[in-house]
């Protein structure tokens, strides 16, 4: 099992990464996305208390190569956003699951995880895809 993709997380297809902490799922982009990324020069983030819906575009991650949707990975409202991530993106590309995280939502369908994988599941996706 790689360091890449941390087993206490869940994963979305859309290579982000939730952190469950009771009825709080705090969000950002997976060692993939960043790779594919490349240098994050810009990140767009919602406003606290917006509300969200499982798979809306909750903002933008800018790199040199390209500008990529994030997507909610559950519905719930907007608690807390990395607000450090305007001025210093870089933190998205150096500590992506720790000093890079995006939003924290509290959820208010707890079954959406279920549609989520596990860092293995993940891992298998993203071989997949490769092939």
């Amino acid at each position: 099992m790689s360091d890449n993709y941390p087993n206490d997380l869940l994963y979305t297809e859309d290579h982000e990464w939730a952190r469950v902490e009771n009825q709080l799922v705090t969000v950002g982009v997976t060692q993939f996305a960043i790779e594919q990324l490349g240098d994050v020069t810009q990140v767009e983030l919602p406003r606290e208390g917006e509300m969200l819906k499982e798979r809306d575009v909750f903002g933008t991650v800018e790199s040199v190569k390209a500008v990529s949707d994030l997507f909610a990975p559950v519905s719930g409202k907007v608690v807390k956003i990395n607000t450090p991530l305007v001025d210093s993106p870089e933190y998205v590309s150096e500590d992506p699951y720790d000093g890079g995280w995006m939003i924290t939502i509290e959820m208010s369908n707890a079954e959406e995880l279920g549609k989520l994988m596990t860092s293995e599941a993940y891992e298998t996706f993203l071989k997949e895809q490769e092939e």
